[in-house]
């Protein structure tokens, strides 16, 4: 890892992290108010492919978050980003409510599988039609591959085992674009001009939030809030910089000790 500079962005986890579905974590709005009131840049990165980002920073909104669209990057845009820089026509295996996002793309007879978060569309017609496809020679390209994530109801599978069953039965690899891949990470902060030595990454996904922030070379925070589970901090290799209990409490710690 390259020599730690000053703290000049934090890149902070949504769902998990902030809030969980409708609900804000406690202490999230006001923690969020005093981070801003230092003197670093703060950006939202999220594997979210549930919504488009439209529904997402309406969400927000009524969490009474104080965030701009500009300061979201979604696996969504960096898929979308991919699509079009391939010029292909994907067959969208996303949740209805995320289509807004592919507004414009074209997807009439589709040489290309898209695979997000689509618990509705995961079923044996749908996938078999996505693995005729990449039989046929269309690339697979996951938004993302979560193993699961933290509903209200409890944990819940996430797109990875979806996306693992259609590269083992295609002998194939898919074109993985969101968190943890550092293409994702330095695409989050190119409009923000700072190096990942001078960034932080809060999370609570030990992988794909910290374990790919610090493979980028930022500084990684675990909080033991949405998908953490008891030592989740012993499964990436190097450990996260910080495991804290919440948002909050990771905002104490950045202002502390690394401004």
């Amino acid at each position: 890892m390259a020599a730690r500079r000053a703290l000049k962005a934090v890149l902070v986890d949504l769902n998990g992290t902030l809030h969980i579905e409708d609900a804000a974590v406690p202490g999230a709005q006001e923690a969020l108010k005093r981070l801003r009131a230092a003197s670093v840049m703060v950006r939202f990165v999220t594997n979210t492919t549930k919504e488009s980002k439209q529904d997402l920073l309406e969400r927000l909104k009524k969490l009474e978050f104080d965030i701009s669209e500009d300061e979201i990057f979604t696996s969504l845009t960096a898929a979308r980003n991919l699509v079009e820089q391939k010029q292909v026509r994907p067959m969208l295996l996303i949740d209805d409510r995320a289509l807004p996002d592919f507004t414009g793309v074209q997807t009439g007879d589709p040489n290309a599988v898209v695979i997000g978060l689509a618990p509705e569309h995961f079923h044996y017609q749908l996938l078999n039609q996505a693995f005729r496809l990449l039989l046929d020679g269309a690339p697979l390209i996951a938004i993302h591959k979560a193993r699961y994530y933290k509903r209200k109801d409890g944990l819940a599978l996430g797109p990875g085992p979806f996306v693992t069953a259609l590269e083992y039965a295609t002998d194939t690899k898919a074109i993985v674009v969101g968190k943890p891949e550092k293409t994702f990470f330095l695409e989050a902060l190119r409009d923000t001009g700072c190096a990942p030595e001078e960034a932080v990454m809060i999370g609570d996904d030990c992988r794909d939030d910290v374990g790919g922030a610090q493979n980028t070379g930022m500084l990684g925070i675990l909080v033991k809030t949405g998908k953490y589970r008891a030592a989740d901090e012993e499964k990436i290799n190097p450990p996260p910089y910080l495991t804290c209990e919440s948002f909050p409490h990771a905002v104490d710690h950045i202002l502390q000790n690394l401004l």
